[in-house]
């Protein structure tokens, strides 16, 4: 089981939100997850991300992959 670390898209047509999950890498990308470790909102000025730094951790650490857009989201805010 391929386990990803990504964004799932919330909010409104035109208004995204997003949520930061650890999800199968199988399943759709707003479909069913394991667990949710922050939010992220692009809309904000300046953009909002809040995430739960030792989860991610310990799922980056037990073979989690970040998708590109949340690795550099992780990186700007000093958890990895």
């Amino acid at each position: 089981m391929a386990v990803k670390i990504r964004l799932r898209r919330m909010g409104a047509k035109k208004a995204p939100f997003y949520r930061v999950v650890v999800a199968d890498s199988r399943y759709p990308r707003d479909g069913r997850f394991i667990e949710e470790l922050g939010t992220y909102n692009p809309l904000a000025d300046p953009s909002e991300f809040t995430v739960d730094a030792e989860k991610t951790k310990k799922w980056i650490a037990n073979g989690a992959q970040p998708t590109d857009t949340v690795k550099a989201l992780l990186k700007k805010n000093n958890i990895i």
